[in-house]
């Protein structure tokens, strides 16, 4: 696969001085790649084997079981080890740290600058932890089945929202000299089987397979790695499932074909915890690091370590892929500086982790004793708060339902409002998809949830809100005793009722439904039957099935996601018109699942240690793109989403297209990491104006999409697809000039055979608008010259 690209990159190395090799720019002025490979070579120049095979194997055991994985100190040269902690939405299993919106909230908000400042704040979590590395971002899944566990880690379905994303992400995590792990390379689009098992008669059974073409790998899944590549990330983690046979992390043409060679990536590749289950074929094929390695014998087999001694010493795995193995690893530890007055790790993250896991008095909590935890909160509340209320999507509003005025008497309804009984962490309920009846949803399950050392309720904010103004607030959570309708303790009937529902997710277990949980639907119907002014807030993981959407008594609808440990203040702000909502949905709702396309394979094709097979014969049509090619109708359509103020566009697109362009990419420029140099070129730009047609300040959300030439794209390419957004504010009456600005990949599709991209010729249509179906202005025009 990829011959060609193999011949092209053959005779590079990023580790060896090349003109052809052009390394990225440092993040703020630190070490440069080059300048921190030639460190790092100097580093494993002077290990013995031994401490080699240490670099690579990983460990639990350093320091004090405070870190997730880890590699351990070599104090002879010098080397305090790296700490490598979950996850991708704050610091897990610890205690004194912010829980912070989740991906697919952070993503609603279509805002590039709170994508940027979230990740700063996460980074300087980390660093103050004394984590070298956070196990975040994530782009995989991104969402090609809307029951998927873990859709809510990432960006969404979109490839460019969700790069542009990871790019933003990157950047701000390693701002703060904190290696960012972009993960999870990649199709890995569900949890049932996600891994390998054993059946009850001792067989193993291989994870699922995601058999997927080279042109939507490159084109879909594989496009935000890119930009992560881009912007300089230090690692990426592989999946646990097998991509087209192979497993993810011993996939030569994922790791290395595509990461190491097309896209210059000069970093380190980790094995998801366990993912590995070989040891010259993992390393042979890519895998730099295996994790948790060395002692992963405690829970499981380790196949790196002394295995990967003996296959070097034997020279099945060579010293020089070693050395590579180790310069990568050890190359971004320096490019951050992380060799210079890097904070130690925090004393108390053994214990907590210790009490995260078995509770207390475990048998090891003698030898690490409960401590203060290191508080790195800082005055990170106010951008959790500002990202949740931006990250919240008005889905519907009528009968000037929103914003809230001063009303004397407001109900606060559901099970979703009060703070959970099960405690400051959501555990992974039994692994079980419909998590825990009591409590709001703020963050979902697995590794990728966080400890609340502080949480704001709706409830709670609610409740001071309304006391502010010397009104009342009458309560009912019990979402039993809603749906009895009788409503025996509520009198009068409030003049807003505001219902809180929910739906979890988590790691490990799909969702069973689309449904929101706890008698939701019965909720809503009964709520509306005596409250004419129902306001109903859905915290959930995305896509959620909504059949009372048209009840006219709903008479408004917000999508607030998972929006992190200010979770009360920020729909507060958002209800009483504080903050105007300015969230864009970045997936669809659709009217049922079966709408939506492909779902959970819930079973072996055939009875064989194979037989777990995913085929992604949609190619490129999930999300937006199923429904315009199916022509189906969405209850809520990609990039939608309300404001408290209205906004217009011009009809008038213009469109400037760079002259002379050829088809191919202009090899001659070079590569660096993120690829050709050319293919992230600027060839066009797009203008259009957009006013604020309404009577307050709002937040607009201009979105670029656009159509490539029918008759000479192959088979399978989207109706359309996003190539540009900005989020710009706009005072009443005020119109401001907005541009998009296209690289020659945004124009160009993949071609297989000939193994690269290629712009093709004829009319591409630009379209700009609101969202995905609310298109504005159209203008036509070829690229090529």
């Amino acid at each position: 696969m990829l011959t060609k690209l193999r011949g092209i990159f053959s005779v590079l190395s990023v580790f060896a001085a090349s003109e052809t090799v052009l390394l990225s720019a440092p993040p703020r002025g630190e070490t440069s790649w080059s300048e921190a490979i030639e460190k790092a070579s100097e580093f494993v120049s002077n290990l013995t084997l031994t401490e080699k095979i240490g670099v690579v194997s990983g460990g639990y055991l350093y320091p004090s079981l405070a870190c997730v994985g880890s590699i351990g100190p070599i104090s002879r040269l010098g080397f305090d080890g790296i700490c490598f902690s979950d996850g991708p939405a704050g610091v897990a299993r610890s205690d004194g740290v912010s829980v912070f919106p989740s991906g697919i909230t952070v993503a609603a908000t279509w805002d590039r600058e709170l994508i940027y400042r979230r990740a700063v704040a996460i980074g300087e979590e980390f660093r103050a932890k004394g984590a070298h590395v956070v196990l975040g971002p994530s782009t995989g899944p991104m969402g090609r089945h809307a029951r998927g566990g873990r859709n809510w880690e990432g960006f969404g379905p979109d490839p460019y929202l969700a790069g542009v994303s990871m790019n933003a992400s990157v950047s701000g995590i390693q701002s703060t000299g904190v290696q960012a792990c972009s993960k999870h390379l990649v199709a890995n689009e569900q949890e049932l089987q996600r891994t390998s098992s054993t059946a009850e008669d001792g067989t193993a059974i291989e994870a699922i397979s995601s058999n997927v073409d080279d042109r939507t790998l490159h084109e879909l899944y594989l496009w935000p790695f890119a930009d992560a590549v881009k912007a300089g990330t230090s690692t990426i983690m592989c999946a646990y499932n097998r991509v087209n046979g192979n497993y993810s992390c011993a996939n030569s043409d994922i790791l290395t074909t595509f990461l190491k060679e097309e896209l210059a990536f000069p970093g380190y590749v980790i094995s998801d915890w366990f993912a590995t289950h070989g040891t010259e074929n993992f390393a042979n094929e890519g895998l730099d690091i295996e994790m948790p390695g060395n002692v992963s014998t405690l829970a499981g087999p380790a196949y790196f370590g002394d295995r990967l001694l003996e296959a070097v010493n034997d020279g099945i795995v060579s010293e020089e892929r070693l050395d590579d193995m180790a310069k990568r690893v050890m190359s971004p530890y320096f490019r951050l500086g992380q060799d210079d007055s890097f904070p130690t790790v925090d004393p108390s993250s053994g214990p907590v982790f210790l009490t995260y896991q078995f509770g207390h008095g475990s048998p090891l909590s003698a030898y690490y004793p409960e401590v203060d935890a290191r508080d790195v909160r800082g005055e990170h509340a106010a951008i959790i708060r500002e990202i949740g209320a931006a990250g919240t999507v008005l889905l519907k509003n009528i009968n000037g339902a929103l914003p809230l005025t001063n009303s004397s008497n407001v109900g606060v309804f559901g099970n979703d409002a009060l703070y959970p009984t099960v405690g400051s962490v959501y555990f992974d309920i039994g692994g079980h998809s419909e998590g825990f009846e009591w409590g709001t949803y703020d963050i979902g399950g697995g590794s990728g949830t966080v400890r609340h050392t502080d949480l704001v309720t709706p409830l709670e904010a609610v409740q001071e809100k309304v006391k502010s103004f010397g009104g009342r607030v009458q309560i009912l959570l019990d979402n039993d005793k809603i749906t009895e309708g009788l409503f025996k303790t509520i009198y009068p009937v409030p003049e807003a009722c505001l219902l809180f529902l929910k739906a979890y997710a988590t790691e490990g277990v799909d969702r069973s439904s689309l449904d929101l949980e706890w008698n939701a639907t019965q909720a809503v119907e009964s709520t509306a039957a005596i409250c004419p002014n129902t306001i109903v807030t859905i915290h959930g993981p995305g896509v959620v099935h909504m059949p009372w959407a048209d009840n006219e008594n709903v008479t408004a609808i917000l999508a607030a996601h998972y929006p992190g440990e200010e979770t009360g203040n920020a729909i507060t702000d958002v209800l009483w018109g504080i903050v105007e909502p300015s969230g864009r949905l970045p997936y669809t709702i659709p009217k049922t699942l079966a709408d939506y396309g492909p779902d959970i394979v819930e079973s072996p094709e055939r009875n064989a240690t194979d037989g777990w097979q995913s085929n992604f014969d949609e190619g490129q049509l999930i999300d937006y793109r199923h429904f315009d090619a199916k022509d189906i109708e969405p209850l809520y359509e990609f990039g939608f989403g309300m404001s408290y103020t209205s906004f217009d566009m011009s009809d008038a697109l213009e469109v400037d297209v760079t002259a002379n362009l050829s088809a191919l990419v202009d090899e001659s420029q070079g590569i660096e990491p993120g690829g050709f140099i050319d293919l992230w070129t600027r060839v066009a730009r797009v203008a259009v104006e957009v006013s604020n047609i309404g009577s307050r300040t709002g937040h607009a959300v201009p979105q670029l999409y656009v159509a490539f030439p029918q008759d000479t794209t192959p088979e399978g390419t989207p109706v359309k697809v996003l190539r540009g957004f900005h989020k710009v504010s706009l005072d009443a009456g005020e119109s401001i000039a907005v541009q998009f600005e296209l690289t020659r990949r945004d124009v160009s599709f993949w071609d297989p055979s000939a193994k690269q991209w290629v712009v093709p010729e004829g009319a591409f249509t630009f379209m700009a608008g609101f969202s995905s179906r609310d298109l504005k202005s159209t203008f036509e025009t070829s690229i090529l010259a």
